[in-house]
């Protein structure tokens, strides 16, 4: 049986459990629900709701929860739990804690989207890649595994697997085996079948690359909130896909903070300075002015100065020398005349000294630029020019910083979920990656494993214990089990 056969048969049983979970109204409300808010990471909540005894709701189910003053219900996902606690992962917060709340889930509705994702699958064979999937179906639609059936080891071909009986053993392979796909700068998708396994994966993963230098928080993520804080010594809170964008886009805005505050600071300085500018100009233009000024007062008062010793001593001046002197129009009268014109001049220019004097006063200040604003506007200035300019600037800040999911998800190297969170969550349409690790793949169903097969064009990864294929029940059964 090929994968397109295997899509068509669950895209037909997840539509006949649709309409029968609708049909025989499955999806009751539960009421009487009390919840508390266990933390928050970016736009995303975690609640630990307590249902009435003898309920629970599986992982991965979608849930509505009606709080009971009429607010605007919240939906979830539920990530697991234990006995009649569930933990939810909500996209709006209710507040700290809720009680009386009613919890809708929705059954139908993933089974519903199932179907639509592998009918999609079929008919746009071109967007996924199925190849890889038509080497896994023989695999899957198999009552026990063989070592010819399955291949053994961590070889290069398309199917890969890594068969043990000890779990840690196991994930220890698996995390040697994404240092060698990361290394080789590799893209990797990996399932698991429920989100504590994928904590536990996660953990052994990012203590691996850690051990070998690896900076695991720059290539790990985690897509859901992980429901423990420490993992093999590794905080993996921080690994969650939320905190990684909500930290990238919180350190997005705090740049474009800072860089609207300095092109704001370049805006106030740039007028300021060269209104300084054009006061210094006008200042070395009147400055120049009184040198000039007080050029001519100096000649005009040598010029006096000369008369008046002529004058002095004109009586005792030698014959021929007077005749000299009055041969150029220099006679008592006439030096009088130039003293009086002389003097007359230097007043004048001494007014003008006044005016120009005043006015370099005024100048001084206006002109006078603070001793660290030239520093301040050199350093923004050179930080423009290396940004492409104020034009440049002006386009950074006036576009719109959408938190794009998809763009951030792409460029993480390793995403690790659950199989069924893949199937369903429309993030993962338009995602593609190198390659599938399917962490304890016998408790995965072949649905949810197919669908995250399809997203990869390489190679697909299998781990697990033997015996669990059999136990589990979930390959050779005709009953689909979401997981």
């Amino acid at each position: 049986m090929t994968a397109r056969d295997l899509l068509e048969t669950w895209a037909l049983r997840y539509e006949a459990e649709a309409q029968q979970a609708s049909d025989t109204a499955l999806d009751q409300p539960i009421t009487l629900v009390t919840g508390r808010l266990v933390r928050t990471i970016g736009t995303l909540h975690l609640y630990e709701l307590t249902l009435p005894e003898g309920l629970s709701i599986e992982h991965d189910t979608p849930v509505s929860i009606i709080p009971p003053d009429d607010m605007e219900p919240i939906e979830g996902i539920v990530l697991g739990g234990q006995g009649d606690v569930v933990l939810v992962q909500a996209f709006d917060m209710i507040g700290e804690s809720c009680a009386g709340a009613t919890v809708v889930p929705d059954r139908a509705g993933i089974l519903a989207t199932s179907a639509k994702r592998l009918r999609n699958m079929l008919a746009q064979p071109d967007a996924y890649r199925l190849g890889p999937a038509d080497r896994l179906a023989p695999l899957l639609e198999a009552a026990t595994a063989t070592e010819e059936s399955t291949g053994a080891g961590t070889g290069s071909s398309i199917i890969t697997s890594v068969w043990a009986d000890e779990l840690s053993v196991r994930r220890q392979r698996l995390a040697v085996l994404t240092i060698e796909l990361i290394r080789a700068n590799k893209r990797i998708l990996v399932v698991c079948p429920d989100h504590r396994a994928a904590d536990a994966l996660v953990g052994t993963i990012a203590k691996a690359m850690k051990a070998v230098g690896l900076m695991y928080k720059t290539w790990v993520s985690r897509y859901e909130m992980a429901l423990a804080q420490q993992i093999e010594g590794i905080g993996i809170q921080e690994l969650g896909f939320e905190a990684q964008m909500h930290q990238f886009y919180a350190n997005s805005h705090a740049d474009k903070a800072a860089l609207r505050r300095k092109y704001d600071r370049f805006r106030e300085l740039t007028p300021v300075l060269a209104y300084k500018r054009q006061k210094q100009k006008d200042l070395d233009e009147v400055r120049l002015l009184e040198w000039r000024l007080l050029t001519q007062v100096d000649d005009l008062q040598a010029k006096i100065k000369e008369v008046n010793a002529t004058l002095a001593e004109y009586e005792n001046l030698p014959l021929f020398k007077r005749l000299s002197l009055q041969a150029f129009g220099k006679n008592v009268e006439s030096l009088h005349q130039y003293l009086e014109l002389y003097e007359s001049q230097c007043a004048e220019l001494r007014g003008e000294l006044d005016v120009a004097k005043a006015r370099i006063d005024e100048l001084v200040p206006e002109a006078a630029v603070p001793k660290d604003m030239r520093p301040e506007f050199d350093e923004l200035k050179e930080e423009i020019v290396r940004l492409g300019g104020t034009k440049k600037i002006r386009e950074l800040l006036s576009a719109e910083e959408d938190t794009n999911r998809q763009a951030f998800i792409q460029n993480r190297r390793l995403v690790v979920t659950t199989a069924s969170r893949v199937l369903n969550d429309p993030l993962f349409r338009r995602v593609r990656f190198d390659v599938l690790i399917a962490d304890e793949a016998p408790w995965i169903a072949p649905a949810p494993l197919l669908g995250a097969a399809g997203l990869v064009h390489e190679r697909i990864v299998i781990s697990g214990a033997r015996g669990d294929i059999a136990a589990a029940g979930l390959w050779a059964s005709r009953e689909p089990d979401l997981r």
